[in-house]
């Protein structure tokens, strides 16, 4: 049985806000662009000094999930992938096995953003990234990166 309430909480709504029209799309490009660069910057100062473990563990943190800048998310793509192709296939496993299951997913999301836009040598070197993250982060790993919204 219904009661009736003499509550007025639902009115106090401002539907206005809802509008669509007046919808505001987050601004591209500011604070982004500056922390990529500057995360460019530490990971190339890594590279040259030979720390390419270092330079992966920079280059996967913190990654531009929140915004909607397609350029800020392919130029920080374009610093991962440098990085990996760095890597000795060797040395690939001990390498992942030294990241923690959140750089383990980011790393996946990068791998899959590698095979959704392929390079010339790209695939097998993330063939091989693929075999060892699975290895680490399971198939755990795989179903979290694809079942995100967030993508890098």
């Amino acid at each position: 049985m219904s009661k009736v309430t003499l509550s007025t909480e639902f009115r106090k709504v401002d539907v206005d806000e809802l509008d669509e029209e007046k919808y505001q799309d987050e601004p591209e490009g500011g604070d982004d662009s500056d922390s990529i660069a500057s995360r460019e910057a530490e990971v190339k100062k890594f590279i040259s000094g030979g720390k390419n473990f270092e330079a992966l563990k920079a280059a996967l943190a913190d990654p531009p999930l929140q915004t909607k800048d397609e350029k800020a998310k392919k130029r920080n793509f374009d610093i991962v992938l440098d990085v990996l192709t760095r890597f000795k296939q060797s040395d690939v496993e001990e390498a992942v096995n030294k990241l923690n299951s959140d750089q383990v997913d980011v790393l996946m999301k990068y791998i899959y953003r590698g095979f959704a836009e392929p390079t010339e040598n790209s695939c097998g070197i993330l063939l091989v990234w693929h075999q060892f993250a699975v290895a680490s982060g399971g198939v755990g790993s795989i179903v979290r990166v694809l079942t995100s919204r967030q993508t890098v």
